[in-house]
């Protein structure tokens, strides 16, 4: 039988990392997505994540590379990329420090995509 041991004050206890995107900002991800679904522009969508950053991936047919990406950066250098768009090209098309602010530049641009 092994040895077991009793931890005492974990210091990892009530830490918990942000690693996805929270309930509201999904949500307002998801109403532009099923906004642009039902205008027939956008078919398809992923996520990917890694340990700096989460992401929703937009695709107008599922074969293709994505059209678009909205990233949450979990570890920013500046304040103001914590949320950026990129385009199928990686190239960042807009970056803030509130996902409200990137999902109405992307209403505006709707066109573009």
């Amino acid at each position: 039988m092994t040895k077991l041991k009793l931890v005492v004050n974990n210091i990892y206890v009530g830490k918990e990392k942000e690693i996805f995107f929270i309930k509201k900002e999904l949500n307002s991800i998801l109403n532009l997505y099923a906004r642009m679904v039902s205008n027939g522009t956008w078919r398809d969508y992923s996520f990917s994540r890694s340990k700096l950053d989460v992401s929703f991936n937009i695709y107008q047919r599922t074969s293709d590379r994505p059209i678009l990406k909205i990233l949450k950066n979990f570890k920013p250098k500046n304040k103001n990329e914590k949320f950026q768009v990129k385009d199928k090209n990686g190239m960042t098309l807009e970056k803030s420090e509130e996902l409200k602010s990137i999902i109405g530049k992307i209403n505006k641009d709707i066109e573009k995509f």
